[in-house]
């Protein structure tokens, strides 16, 4: 395969920069449309579990790896979006297409109220801040009882299309399937943009940004709006699909597990976003699996599958923080870069 060359600008920029892209895109679509049919419900759940955390993650990248803005809140934008969802479906009757984005907004809102205060903050004191957050945001669903029906939880309807509940794992897959590529769309085209480069510029030197005439305060709060916005949207597909919604489901176990993601796939690329998101939801199960054979031998781990999943965790994030530094993102382009030179060692 050769090497992409640019005459211009708009070419350097486009979304699929030559025909083996697009090529390869065509492929992966029609194996994403066509694959899950022969599934069982099992790694369907598994799949649309996959969805929710890659636009979560998408989100939170946005704000962590594209403008450096550090968030330990981002579960809290996701109950935002989650109970949003609950409490209009079921006492108000609205339909998901009006749902869905609503409760991002909601989320988003919340977010402008997050980020303002945390605009002179930096660093270990910004996560601080963000954390702080989502222990109040927490509080609030968590006691709020006429409202969020606090620890007890709420029932929430699956969409329904023509008048059809979704039930099935595999009807809600091509269900979920059109948010996760227009929100992983929107994510890749918002980062080619003036507010993308923006960001960038933030986070690489935010004084040398400030001094180029970038806007920090009004750049910073879009970040944390549009993060929280795919956080609410995040949040009321996994709702949706759970059919509840409590506080045991956000808890800041849902937050390590994704900033595992953005470790895991690649800080500040979306598609690392979509590689930890679906690394982070297999490796559970791949867990429980091994957990399984070695019942027997070991009925030790069945009892403590909690602890020893979430040491995995750890462990992992410490090895790609040292081996790997730049995720599975880092891996995919390493492969790039084999077969654009190949059969050469180097360009």
């Amino acid at each position: 395969m050769g090497r992409t060359f640019h005459s211009s600008y708009a070419e350097e920029m486009a979304l699929f920069q030559s025909d083996w892209a697009r090529a390869w895109m065509a492929i992966f679509l029609a194996l994403l449309l066509g694959v899950p049919a022969l599934l069982g419900p099992y790694l369907l759940s598994v799949l649309n579990l996959a969805g929710v955390a890659v636009i979560g993650a998408i989100g939170l990248n946005l704000l962590i790896g594209t403008t450096g803005q550090i968030s330990l809140g981002h579960v809290a934008f996701i109950a935002c979006g989650g109970y949003t969802t609950a409490i209009l479906a079921e006492r108000f009757g609205l339909p998901f297409w009006l749902l869905i984005p609503a409760s991002g907004c909601v989320a988003a809102l919340i977010g402008l109220v997050v980020g303002v205060p945390s605009l002179r903050l930096e660093g270990f004191y910004l996560a601080m801040a963000t954390l702080a957050a989502a222990f109040i945001i927490e509080y609030v669903y968590a006691h709020w009882e006429s409202l969020t029906a606090g620890t007890t939880g709420m029932k929430v309807a699956r969409p329904t299309l023509a008048g059809a509940p979704l039930e099935s794992s595999l009807a809600f897959f091509y269900f979920q399937l059109p948010w996760v590529i227009g929100a992983t769309l929107f994510a890749k085209n918002l980062t080619r943009t003036k507010v993308g480069r923006a960001w960038v510029a933030i986070r690489d030197r935010d004084i040398s940004a400030e001094t180029l005439g970038i806007d920090l305060t009004h750049y910073k709060l879009v970040a944390f709006i549009v993060s929280a916005f795919y956080g609410g949207v995040a949040g009321s597909l996994y709702v949706y699909y759970l059919k509840t919604v409590s506080p045991e489901h956000f808890t800041f176990a849902l937050m390590i597990e994704y900033i595992a993601m953005l470790i895991v796939g690649g800080v500040g690329s979306i598609l690392g976003s979509i590689f930890g998101a679906v690394f982070i939801t297999l490796l559970p199960e791949a867990l429980r699996l091994v957990t399984d054979l070695l019942r027997d031998d070991y009925p030790v781990l069945s009892f403590r599958f909690l602890y020893v999943k979430q040491g995995i965790y750890g462990l992992i994030i410490i090895l790609f923080l040292l081996f790997k530094p730049d995720g599975c993102f880092g891996w995919w382009q390493d492969v790039k870069r084999y077969w654009q030179t190949w059969p050469y060692k180097h360009s």
